[in-house]
């Protein structure tokens, strides 16, 4: 996923190692790949409690890096999440509307969401139409 996204962006990248010992607890990260004096964006399908997320900017941070944002599929947000994000180095931490972020927007300045309503009924659309569904990859409708 890392290096498709570079790659259209024709942009370098990084990448975090997450190792896990357990379910939601993450016992080691390891940056792999140079940070320093660039803007970061981390990459995630979703982040609940950010306690990953958040270690992750900081380790980013620490490695050089000017700022950092994070784009999330799907922000749930629960527990301190809110508090960690407002805590963390973050510039902003971007979100699709696939859950309602208007109350925790309120409450984290940081939170911006992006609206694909339009993207997933062309998906349906398309679906239900027996279309190409794989053609919204490259071909976003506005």
């Amino acid at each position: 996923r890392v290096t498709s996204i570079a790659d259209r962006l024709n942009v370098e990248f990084a990448l975090i190692h997450k190792e896990r010992k357990k379910a939601n607890e993450v016992d080691r990260m390891v940056l792999v790949g140079d940070v320093k004096d660039r803007v970061a964006i981390l990459v995630d399908d979703m982040a609940d409690t950010c306690g990953t997320i958040c270690h992750a900017a900081d380790k980013l941070m620490s490695a050089g890096a000017t700022k950092v944002y994070a784009i999330l599929t799907h922000g749930i947000f629960s527990g301190p999440a809110l508090s960690r994000i407002n805590n963390a180095a973050f510039e902003a931490v971007v979100v699709t509307n696939t859950i309602p972020q208007e109350e925790k927007m309120k409450h984290c300045p940081k939170i911006q969401f992006i609206d694909i309503s339009m993207i997933l009924a062309e998906a349906i659309r398309r679906t239900h139409n027996g279309e190409s569904v794989s053609y919204l990859f490259s071909h976003v409708p506005l």
